[in-house]
């Protein structure tokens, strides 16, 4: 069975497209193609399973056509419409670091050197040119530049970034008196 921590989120799957069971992939992280996997995970209800790929083609920067073995008409391919996609860490650390997108981190700790403990990475946010870790800090989300001129260290055993981040960037005690 795979677990959660054994795997990280790198796009979904959106309809299928054409007749042969090719699904249209929108991903966040090219890792599947940068390494030799030869298989992506599909969450389905609630169960990580791995599918091997046939093939794939990218159409842009940010989207593929993948087939999938045994998925070979519109109707199988139909099953995995909306359906998220992961990868295996394992597969993603044999790649190197310098291969890893920010969307790995997912799931780590973040602990800054002067303030400790901050909280679980619980997604990344692209949507502008600085790309940044949203951070749970005590139910509250918290914003980090993902930088790393910021990022001290990376224990990947543990799931922890350590993070030294220039003085006034948080704003930890305005958020613990509202």
């Amino acid at each position: 069975m795979i677990r959660k921590e054994e795997v990280y989120k790198i796009g979904i799957f959106n309809k299928p497209h054409g007749i042969h069971g090719e699904l249209s992939f929108t991903f966040t992280d090219d890792i599947f193609d940068r390494t030799e996997a030869e298989y992506l995970i599909c969450l389905l209800d609630g169960i990580f399973v791995p599918f091997f790929m046939e093939e794939y083609r990218f159409r842009s920067d940010t989207t593929a056509l993948v087939k999938l073995e045994g998925v070979d008409t519109a109707e199988r391919a139909r099953m995995f419409t909306n359906v998220e996609v992961y990868f295996p860490v394992k597969h993603a650390e044999e790649a190197g670091a310098g291969e890893l997108s920010w969307d790995f981190f997912v799931g780590f700790c973040v602990e800054e050197v002067h303030h400790g403990k901050l909280g679980e990475i619980t997604e990344v946010d692209t949507s502008t040119i600085n790309t940044l870790f949203v951070v749970d800090y005590k139910g509250e989300e918290l914003l980090i530049p993902a930088q790393e001129v910021f990022i001290a260290g990376i224990d990947r055993k543990h799931k922890v970034i350590t993070v030294d981040l220039p003085e006034g960037l948080l704003a930890l005690d305005e958020t613990e008196e509202v």
